[in-house]
Parts: C-alpha cells; sequence; structure tokens
C-alpha cells in the first residue's frame, strides 16, 4: 500500500513537472503588451485574431493602457511585458541607460498629430507668447520642441498649458486657448472651426513620432524566443492587412474598440498613420554598424529631454535599439 501511494506521488508530480519540463527554453506563459487607444495598434489585434502569435510560439494578451504614467512602471514591476509607445516617452523612465530595448517599430505617424491654431497663427514662428495647449512629458511635447528647434524658439517662449492630447484640442475648439498639440479626431474638429486651421502635421517629421514595442532588456534576453514570435507576429500581421484591407479593418476597430470602434472611424484616420512590416523595419533600424532614421529619431528624442531636465540617466541610442530581431 505504501508503495503504491509513492507510485501515485510519483506519478502526480511527473504530471505536474511535464509542462515545466516541456517548455521551450525562452519562453513566457503569457506575454502581456499593454498600449492605448490608437490606430497604429490596430494590427496587434490581426496577430491574435488570426492565430499568428499562436502559430509563432506565442500567447499574447493585449491590454488597454492609456496613461504611460501608468504603463511604464507596471512595465517595471513585470506585471506586463511590453508596451507599445512612442520612441521618446520610454527615454523618461529610464533608471539604468540599457533599462529597454526597442525590438520592432509599428506605425509611425503620418498627419496624425499636428497643431490646430487660430488662423491668425500663420507659422510656429507665430506661436511667440501664444496660449499653446500641450501635454507635458509627452510625445506631443517632443514633437512641439522639435518644430520650435527649427523655428529658432523654444519652449519658454510660448505661454503652454499643460493638458492631455484630447483635452487641449478640447480646449481649442471651445476657444480657451490659441493653438494646440493634438492628434486625430482633434486635428479634423480643430481645422472644421471657422476661427481655426491645422498650422502643421506630422507628415512634414517622417519617422519622427514613431511607436515601436519596446522590452525591459532583462527580460528580453531571458525570452528571446518570445520577442522573436512577437516581432514575426507583427510583420505578418501588417503584410496580412495590406492583402486584405476590409476584412482587416473591421478586426482592428474592434480590437482597438474605444472612439475607433466604428470601422469607418478606423478607416477615416488610417490616413494619418503609415504602419512597419518587415522592409519597413530593416529599413529604419538599419544595422549596429550602419544605423537608420530610428538612431537619428532617439538622438533628437535625447537632445529635447535632456534639455528639459527630464532624463534621469546619461544615454545613448545604441543603448536602447536592439537590431537583431527585426533582421538588422
Amino acid at each position: 500500500m505504501t508503495h503504491g501511494k509513492w507510485q501515485v506521488t510519483a506519478l502526480l508530480l511527473g504530471l505536474i513537472l511535464l509542462p515545466i519540463l516541456d517548455a521551450a527554453p525562452g519562453r513566457a506563459d503569457t506575454v502581456k503588451i499593454a498600449h492605448s487607444t490608437w490606430v497604429g495598434y490596430g494590427p496587434l489585434y490581426i496577430a491574435r485574431d488570426k492565430g499568428f502569435f499562436k502559430n509563432n510560439g506565442v500567447d499574447v494578451d493585449l491590454i488597454v493602457m492609456e496613461d504611460p504614467k501608468e504603463r511604464f512602471p507596471t512595465l517595471m514591476a513585470d506585471k506586463i511585458q511590453m508596451i507599445a509607445s512612442t520612441v521618446d516617452t520610454a527615454l523618461l523612465y529610464l533608471k539604468k541607460p540599457n533599462d529597454f530595448q526597442y525590438v520592432v517599430a509599428i506605425d509611425d505617424s503620418n498627419g496624425g498629430d499636428g497643431i490646430v491654431a487660430v488662423k491668425d497663427i500663420k507659422t510656429i514662428a507665430d506661436l511667440k507668447g501664444k496660449k499653446v495647449a500641450v501635454n507635458e512629458g509627452s510625445v506631443s511635447e517632443f514633437y512641439l520642441n522639435v518644430l520650435l528647434g527649427k523655428a529658432g524658439l523654444k519652449e519658454s517662449d510660448l505661454n503652454t498649458v499643460n493638458m492631455t492630447a484630447g483635452d487641449a484640442g478640447g480646449a481649442f475648439v471651445a476657444k480657451r486657448v490659441d493653438a494646440a498639440v493634438t492628434w486625430e479626431p482633434w486635428l479634423t474638429k480643430g481645422k472644421s472651426t471657422d476661427f481655426g486651421h491645422l498650422l502643421v502635421d506630422s507628415s512634414t517629421t517622417p519617422g519622427l513620432i514613431t511607436d515601436v514595442i519596446i522590452v525591459k532588456t532583462a527580460w528580453a534576453n531571458a525570452h528571446k524566443k518570445d520577442v522573436e514570435g512577437v516581432v514575426k507576429s507583427w510583420n505578418e500581421a501588417v503584410a496580412w492587412y495590406r492583402a486584405n484591407p476590409d476584412e482587416a479593418i473591421a478586426i482592428m476597430a474592434k480590437g482597438v474598440g474605444g472612439w475607433l470602434k466604428d470601422p469607418k472611424e478606423f478607416k477615416s484616420t488610417l490616413p494619418g498613420i503609415k504602419f512597419y512590416g518587415a522592409d519597413d523595419n530593416r529599413a529604419f533600424f538599419g544595422t549596429k554598424a550602419k544605423p537608420g532614421p530610428l538612431a537619428n529619431t532617439v538622438k533628437e528624442a535625447i537632445d529635447i529631454w535632456s534639455s528639459h531636465g527630464k532624463l534621469q540617466v546619461k544615454v545613448t541610442p545604441a543603448d536602447l535599439i536592439s537590431y537583431s530581431y527585426v533582421g538588422g
């Protein structure tokens, strides 16, 4: 009887250990990817619903988390494994230069971000002394500062009001500010007023406002297969969207949800961005020996946030860009 009990115990122990022993090295149980409500993240839902993640051996849970101030601490606490966010935002949360890796670019704002202004403001230089709504510590502030720098101005030359991009757009439409750094649908709403117009949009600065998938370096090193699976699935999803746009838009609208849940609304927003597929990523990343445009975007972000005293560490583009996953 005792012998039988040991046999049962051994059998149960074997069943418990089997999944652990079978698990491929570098694999996590579930990879949680957090993102905000944005058209550029749509192909993540194609990858999920069309089985690309599963086919590439990765179990993904997609989580809507609007605020980067919530996303990054959650990543650092290992409660999520990846974030879809802009290149510049990640820099603000670095405690060590190599905390994060950019493993794949997912979309580029191609008119989806911009500045709406009253009609008297005809150039970026005309913003001097004006009341401008902008979200401090966000991609909107980064974008504004790049434009101001080209016009020979600094943010301190403006009378800025700190509010989220959506609230900034709403404040402009309500005539509470002279200009707002915002995105869709507020760019369209702002320029549709009888007093406003679109001063500039991100189609004039390709590669500047770019979303990437960001992973903790320590986690990526321990789960290379998962990272490879997510990157491959993303590229496959973009290719599938290009081949099947109507069905893809329906999947993406339903997945991203929020103000984009209507496929017509989702489709109308698509011209404001460019999805990065496999070839786009190879060109954008370049190689370690010959870095592509991504390195310039990271450098601009480092320069701007450094000048604002917002970086906690000294960092270079090489600390953050991982070239291996996109085939660089």
